[in-house]
């Protein structure tokens, strides 16, 4: 089988070209050129908006679109492609509100989702003039993807923060739902689409489950043997303090200001003794290997993360 695929240079679009080229297909790529190419596959070096008739001495038995973001993105390439028996549209689970229920299920309308904005309602746009243009198209929308070639700092970096004990803030209390998808996963689910066309024409794929932000940290921490929740920060510690009915330590009465103002803010507060100090006071971001010895607790260690230090 003959099958171009967008892009071929960078993580999605790469992984894929060289799934299919591994699996025995002629795998041909559409890019500028301007990284290293995968071996084995077949570069048509082109913009895919000034393409000026350069694919029409190719015949594709399937088009693999990995790198389209809106209609315009999918007309310019449609308007340059010959007779096209499949096209396959890696949209995006962006394109359903993050008001819907989750896991998202097809049947639920697509709008504005307020975390991704104009990247969603793109892809929806770019959804409905393919599959209005092509009766043979399909789009698939994935969650966020992972696994190999994955250039994006995203699992590395909770990954780098558990290694090297640093600590890692959850956004408000960590609550949010994410779905993932390993993108081997995807392209096995594509050669599925090709081998079988059937009737249905989106899909959403991903996991049947969804983790929260906290539990996927967790998982990440724990993957490394490290424990996740051994230190919480003082306004957490002391909420669960008080839940546990096991009180609080009294030092004085400035200490019981700053414990009242965490427990009421959320925010870890506190109160410095200007006469404990040295010089200027200045809020700067940790150097590396910069660490502290907490109060009833192991070495912290804190490189890199916002903090305040005296001369």
């Amino acid at each position: 089988m003959n099958i171009l695929v967008t892009g071929g240079t960078v993580f999605a679009s790469r992984y894929t070209a060289e799934y299919f080229q591994d699996k025995g297909h002629n795998v041909y790529v559409l890019n500028r050129g301007s990284r290293e190419q995968s071996e084995g596959v077949t570069l048509i070096q082109a913009d895919r908006h000034s393409l000026n008739g350069q694919l029409k001495q190719y015949h594709f038995d399937a088009v693999i679109d990995v790198t389209a973001y809106n209609k315009t993105d999918i007309q310019d390439l449609l308007d340059e492609l010959g007779e096209i028996k499949q096209y396959i549209f890696v949209s995006s689970s962006a394109v359903y509100p993050e008001t819907n229920a989750q896991p998202f299920t097809e049947k639920q309308k697509c709008g504005v989702n307020c975390h991704w904005g104009a990247y969603g309602t793109d892809k929806i746009a770019a959804e409905e003039y393919l599959l209005a243009r092509v009766p043979q198209a399909y789009a698939i929308r994935p969650p966020y993807l992972y696994g190999k070639m994955n250039n994006l700092y995203r699992e590395a970096f909770v990954f780098d923060c558990a290694e090297k004990d640093r600590k890692f803030y959850l956004p408000k209390e960590g609550s949010m739902p994410l779905q993932f998808f390993d993108i081997e996963d995807m392209c096995r689910f594509i050669e599925i689409l090709l081998a079988e066309k059937p009737e249905q024409h989106v899909f959403n794929v991903g996991n049947p489950g969804t983790v929260t932000i906290k539990e996927w940290a967790q998982c990440c921490y724990k993957a490394l043997g490290k424990e996740p929740n051994r230190y919480r920060c003082s306004a957490e510690a002391m909420c669960r303090r008080i839940a546990k009915e096991r009180g609080l330590y009294y030092i004085n009465n400035v200490v019981d200001i700053n414990n009242y103002l965490s427990i009421k803010s959320g925010y870890s507060m506190g109160t410095y003794d200007l006469e404990q100090t040295e010089g200027d006071i200045t809020w700067m971001r940790a150097p590396e290997g910069t660490a502290y010895q907490g109060i009833g607790k192991d070495v912290l260690n804190i490189e890199f993360l916002p903090a305040l230090f005296d001369a």
